[in-house]
């Protein structure tokens, strides 16, 4: 069966009303200005200017205030590793990353921030932890062994002993809504993991491994953990999860069987679910889908047509 990787705009649930795919993380990016990281001159300004907008983030957690994520003046922040976020309309966003013994008990990860930010700071936020996260991970040169420096606002390591240079890395990884029927399809598979509670069910998901292709990866991943063969593929949108490092790739993928023989271990159960059983549970619930801020529950509200009650 042939393979589309564009999505179908002619579904109107497929796009937003501006043409973007409704996945919270990623419709509000921020503009990066990466040429501005070697300007010396701009930052020193844009680092004096009491506008400018900083996130402190101690090692990977930052300190709530009032239950929402708080932005401070340059000459609040603490020492630390700058990194330059952006520009989020017209004005300039930095984290500074200070060290993970200054962070309090109270203080929080990227999960216990779910909820407490707004929409439009998603992308600055998880841009942030993406750095910190990759920061906290990367300490000694795959090279040589050699001690990492940041350079370029934090956007690379560079090698003190053999000077070879350490770039961000990103894993990617497929999420998918399976479904069954023509189109509109009838039904979607949803599976639920061993350790999770009661009644949630979420999309399949999984890492592409390497040398494969994201097609090949969502149809390797569905049978692996459901037993159900997947034959047209189509690409939905995409989303950062910087937990740690991952971007998920969210796509639409039509089965050609339909038994369900779970593996066990990753999926301990996948059912189909028509849009009438899907809204009785969800309603009812029985049924407990992934919160609003996971492509997950974009992926699923967009072949149910419309939002679900009920979430994460």
């Amino acid at each position: 069966m042939a393979e589309r990787m564009t999505a179908d705009s002619s579904d109107p649930r497929a796009l937003g009303t501006d043409g973007i795919a409704p996945i919270a993380l990623s419709r509000h990016a921020h503009d990066r200005i990466a040429d501005r990281r070697t300007d010396a001159a701009w930052l020193d300004e844009v680092w004096a200017d009491p506008a400018t907008r900083v996130l402190v983030v101690a090692g990977t957690r930052i300190h709530l205030e009032d239950g929402r994520v708080p932005w401070v003046a340059p000459a609040e922040a603490p020492d630390g590793t700058r990194v330059l976020l952006g520009d989020r309309d017209g004005v300039v966003h930095f984290a500074v990353i200070a060290p993970a013994s200054s962070a309090g008990e109270d203080w929080t990860g990227l999960r216990g921030l779910l909820g407490a930010f707004d929409e439009d700071e998603a992308s600055l936020l998880v841009h942030a932890f993406g750095v910190a996260e990759w920061l906290w991970a990367t300490r000694h040169c795959p090279r040589c062994g050699g001690a990492l420096e940041p350079v370029l606002l934090g956007h690379v390591l560079r090698c003190t002993g053999c000077g070879r240079e350490e770039f961000p890395r990103t894993d990617p990884a497929v999420i998918m809504v399976v479904t069954d029927g023509e189109h509109p399809a009838d039904r979607c598979l949803l599976g639920r993991h061993p350790a999770w509670p009661p009644g949630r069910y979420s999309t399949l998901a999984g890492f592409v491994e390497p040398g494969e292709s994201i097609e090949q990866a969502v149809r390797r991943e569905v049978f692996e953990e459901s037993g159900i063969a997947v034959g047209e593929v189509s690409y939905f949108g995409s989303q950062p999860w910087p937990l740690p490092r991952s971007l998920m790739i969210g796509c639409l993928a039509s089965a050609v069987s339909t038994e369900v023989s779970v593996d066990g271990e990753e999926i301990e159960d996948a059912r189909w679910f028509t849009r009438a059983q899907m809204k009785e549970e969800a309603e009812a619930g029985t049924l407990v889908l992934p919160g609003g801020i996971s492509i997950s529950r974009s992926l699923i509200e967009h072949w149910y047509g419309g939002p679900l009650p009920g979430q994460w």
